[in-house]
């Protein structure tokens, strides 16, 4: 299986449903990514295979959780997004939302923006800048493996009344010592077409 079948069995897998043409970019995303990653390792994933499980897939699984909230998320802001993951990826596969990707590495920033030029992403704008030096305000904001969900809470709480916590095994600990006034509003488990681990996508709130 080549990787646009790959992507393309994953994709029916999760049961999305993705505009014409969004398959055809996100495998041009992964050719950008592969091509970049020889120079300047904005990922350890060296096999496409790889990068289409465990960036494309992944951020994908968050789709339908995503869709199904209330109120409604349409402006997105991606905290620590590396590589474009999950914001870019969203943002190809979903042109109404408006994405905010931040992320303080220049490299990191410089190959997001190659991506949105390319690509044609006119819902994306990219800030090389931390988290505390954004003073804008969105109906959600997602990281994907923050270093814990305190920390979340702490960087990127001031962007939104509503963190979507993109998390491995589910961090009971990590959980129990969010500060207040922040609770668990709701805990989604996901299953990743061809990734066998555990995956689950956090919602935080302010009480």
């Amino acid at each position: 299986m080549n990787t646009a079948e790959q992507l393309h069995a994953g994709i029916a897998a999760l049961g999305l449903t993705l505009p014409e043409g969004a398959e055809r970019q996100l495998l041009a995303y992964l050719d950008l990514l592969m091509k970049w990653n020889r120079t300047f390792n904005l990922t350890a994933l060296r096999k496409p295979a790889e990068v289409v499980s465990h960036h494309l897939l992944d951020s994908l699984a968050v789709l339908p959780s995503l869709e199904k909230s209330a109120p409604a998320i349409r402006r997105l802001v991606d905290v620590g997004s590396g590589a474009g993951v999950p914001g870019l990826v969203l943002a190809i596969v979903r042109p109404e939302l408006e994405i905010a990707s931040i992320e303080a590495s220049q490299k990191k920033t410089a190959f997001q923006q190659q991506t949105k030029i390319e690509l044609g992403l006119s819902n994306v704008r990219i800030h090389c800048a931390r988290a505390e030096a954004i003073h804008d305000t969105f109906d959600a904001a997602i990281s994907r493996a923050f270093a814990s969900l305190a920390d979340f809470v702490r960087y990127a709480g001031h962007l939104s009344n509503r963190l979507l916590a993109m998390k491995g095994v589910y961090p009971a600990d990590e959980v129990a010592a969010l500060p207040l006034p922040w609770r668990l509003a709701a805990s989604h488990e996901l299953s990743v077409p061809g990734l066998d681990a555990r995956r689950h996508l956090l919602v935080l709130e302010k009480d």
